[in-house]
């Protein structure tokens, strides 16, 4: 499948020139042209979609339930959208999806000090909503699990 467009909606590009798409489930179904080849799902609820997926137990607002399995689950992520359109989502878009990807954005080089802003610049200016989220982002461990 052909990389996202760098200037579509809710489409991030990483330092590297990786492309991420983030998005809130609440905003739709995705149309067939517009499918990911992978998707990160954090959700409260078991999210699934008729491609390959990982889910993460991400209630709203707060972390992940087994964030050991949810760095893993970044890590792959990470790693696919070198060659595939891989996307990151959760209900809103915001606060979750804001906190991956500037988990990503870390993996790729942002400093933990700079990530929150970073991905605040360059996808939603008020991703990642909670004091917790934000320290999740600083303190997660670069090393893979």
């Amino acid at each position: 499948m052909e990389s996202w467009a760098a200037e579509r909606t809710g489409v991030v590009t990483l330092p590297s020139g990786r492309l991420v798409r983030g998005r809130g489930l609440r905003d739709g179904p995705v149309a067939d042209g517009d499918r990911p080849d992978f998707g990160l799902y954090l959700t409260s609820r078991l999210h699934q979609e008729s491609w390959p997926s990982r889910w993460i137990a991400w209630p709203d607002f707060r972390l992940p339930r087994a964030p050991l399995d949810a760095m893993a689950a970044l890590w792959e992520t990470y790693d696919r959208s070198l060659t595939e359109r891989v996307e990151v989502a959760c209900g809103g878009g915001t606060g979750r999806t804001g906190t991956a990807l500037a988990v990503l954005a870390r993996y790729d080089g942002v400093p933990a000090e700079q990530a929150v802003a970073w991905v605040r610049a360059v996808y939603r200016r008020n991703a990642v909503e909670t004091p917790w989220q934000r320290r999740f982002v600083h303190e997660a461990p670069l090393g893979r699990v």
